[in-house]
């Protein structure tokens, strides 16, 4: 296992039930969230990067697509199909960055600040945007088990980083927001807001 390999792995599994058409295939600046997500994981130094799909399937170059045939049960599968699809490599990554694809303003330098942290000794660090952890999160390998058997429904990683007594937290302020895009209007905000800066 490498002690530096740090992967990446967008969840963009669901059907965006309040928006009406899944995130993973909604455009925002020119291209979609999933490619999009893919992206910013890559600029933030992360490989190999993954990209879990259930409801819609979209290209997403240089990433590797995992499908998650139980994507309606929640985020929590996702996060479960991410995980062990990363698990199966004998020489695989020692942590993964996780990030969300509706979550369009977390950037490249979030990403590698969580990464920074790993390199300073970090087992499980969390961005956090005034002082409350969000996404993306950073999960040793050794935790992965751990996260699985406590992702469930649509909570993701939340549990675990709930229990575990060391979370190293990574401020993001001023250079990254983990606003969701939940509805018509979260969607036009992000548009007019990213407007002017892509």
């Amino acid at each position: 296992m490498s002690a530096r390999v740090v992967a990446g792995l967008l969840l963009a599994a669901g059907e965006g039930a309040r928006l009406g058409r899944p995130k993973a295939v909604i455009e925002l600046g020119g291209e979609t969230l999933a490619r999009r997500g893919a992206r910013l994981l890559r600029a933030g130094g992360c490989a190999p990067v993954l990209v879990v799909l259930g409801a819609a399937d979209t290209a997403v170059p240089d990433a590797r697509i995992v499908r998650n045939p139980d994507w309606r049960s929640g985020m929590g599968s996702s996060l479960r199909a991410g995980l062990e699809a990363l698990d199966g490599a004998a020489d695989g990554p020692d942590a993964v960055v996780v990030a969300l694809a509706d979550q369009p303003l977390v950037s490249a330098e979030a990403v590698r600040r969580l990464r920074a942290a790993h390199a300073d000794g970090a087992r499980v660090a969390a961005a956090t945007y005034n002082g409350a952890v969000r996404n993306p999160v950073l999960l040793g390998r050794e935790h992965w088990p751990a996260v699985r058997a406590m992702a469930e429904g649509d909570v993701g990683a939340r549990p675990f980083l709930r229990s575990h007594p060391d979370v190293t937290e990574v401020p993001c302020d001023g250079i990254a927001a983990a606003d969701d895009i939940d509805t018509a209007d979260d969607l036009a905000r992000l548009r007019e807001l990213l407007n002017g800066s892509e």
